[in-house]
């Protein structure tokens, strides 16, 4: 039987989750902001959450309604039928999203929500179920946008961008989810040699080896919130999660560098709790003295932005990354993610493309340059005249 789940990710990444989305079979897949809504059965919410490489959770919504205060809320949930989906033995726990001018304090609706449930219990069976925000048995979301209220149960648990297999962390790491997308965006499959030459603690590498392995991400995680349903089916979760026949051979290698020692040795750590040592190489080389280690890499990297990692002279650096690129790299296509202008300036190559991403709170561009040798002109040329023949 199929039903309706929205899938929340980060902004500028919808359109990559909505086509994951479509590839692992799910219909009805439409765009909204910062999610993606899509139909499917069990099967689906389970794979969804195991194989998504760019959602942060998976909702069922399970109540729509129309409400212009807390008040109304609080009536609309109370009308629902809680023994269907909790216990008074069970715990339960409320996460609230708000886009509404009549909802100024997100908290205070969720505090409502919770008063409904455990009203509706207590007056049913004078016992309520507890809330617990630790590990509770049931999680869940009420979304409002303007005066629609979506009541879901979250399948998820902890954001799934979270993988479960990072150690140890760099000053800024970057997002999981976020790399996968930048990886996805790039058009990387695995059909090349992989280079982040400002590796930090390796969620390039490491994202980029599972796609490269079709891996799913969601195997390293302890649990999924769903597990704890009471129409959870352990057998079929059993059969997706223990599938190993879509993973696929790699034939190439995975290199990452970094001018820093410590953040080597801990991509180190996350690379083998990974499982993935064999696919990727590590290096402590400065950006001036990296050399490509084959033709037509993709090279995708995080530089520092000078905004949590300051760097003595950050404009030099961004400067000495575009001419290795450039000395070095003819034939590669380079992907480079930056929320400062001015030092993407600096690298001295015209992007092909741009694309603006959120990293965490900063406003970013992710661009493509492609690397060729001689001149550009000529460059443009030669492929204009290959188009055409």
């Amino acid at each position: 039987m199929e039903f309706e789940m929205i899938a929340k990710t980060f902004r500028g990444l919808e359109e990559v989750l909505a086509t994951e989305l479509v590839n692992l079979g799910a219909n009805n897949v439409q765009l909204q902001r910062r999610a993606v809504s899509f139909t499917g059965d069990k099967s689906i919410l389970y794979k969804a959450n195991l194989c998504l490489r760019t959602a942060s959770r998976i909702l069922k919504p399970i109540h729509t309604f129309d409400a212009t205060n807390p008040d109304e809320v609080y009536e609309k949930v109370k009308e629902i039928n809680w023994s269907n989906y909790l216990s008074v033995d069970d715990t339960f726990a409320i996460d609230s999203t708000v886009f509404s001018e009549q909802f100024r304090h997100s908290k205070f609706v969720a505090y409502r929500v919770k008063d409904a449930i455990a009203d509706w219990f207590s007056e049913r069976f004078e016992r309520r179920p507890s809330v617990s925000l630790g590990n509770p048995q049931l999680m869940i979301n009420i979304h409002i946008a303007d005066k629609k209220c979506t009541l879901s149960l979250d399948s998820s648990g902890e954001s799934l961008h979270k993988r479960g297999y990072r150690i140890g962390q760099t000053e800024a790491p970057l997002n999981e989810a976020l790399a996968a997308g930048m990886l996805l965006m790039a058009g990387w499959k695995g059909n090349t040699d992989f280079v982040d030459p400002m590796c930090g603690s390796g969620t390039l590498l490491i994202e980029a080896g599972l796609i490269a392995l079709n891996i799913p991400p969601g195997i390293y995680r302890s649990s999924f919130a769903f597990e704890k349903w009471n129409d959870f089916d352990e057998e079929l979760f059993d059969r997706l999660y223990n599938d190993d026949s879509f993973e696929t051979p790699f034939k190439f290698k995975i290199y990452g560098s970094d001018n820093s020692p410590r953040a080597i040795k801990i991509a180190e750590q996350n690379i083998k709790s990974a499982g993935l040592s064999k696919y990727i190489e590590l290096n402590v080389v400065s950006v001036q003295k990296l050399e490509a280690p084959a033709k037509n890499c993709l090279v995708v990297t995080n530089p520092p932005y000078g905004e949590r990692i300051t760097s003595a002279d950050i404009l030099g650096l961004y400067a000495s990354l575009g001419t290795t690129m450039k000395h070095q790299f003819a034939g590669s296509t380079v992907w480079i993610i930056s929320s400062h202008m001015e030092c993407l300036d600096k690298i001295g190559l015209k992007p092909s493309e741009k694309i603006r991403l959120l990293n965490g709170a900063l406003d970013c561009l992710y661009c493509r340059y492609d690397i060729f040798s001689g001149k550009r002109n000529d460059f443009v040329a030669k492929k204009h005249n290959n188009f055409r023949s």
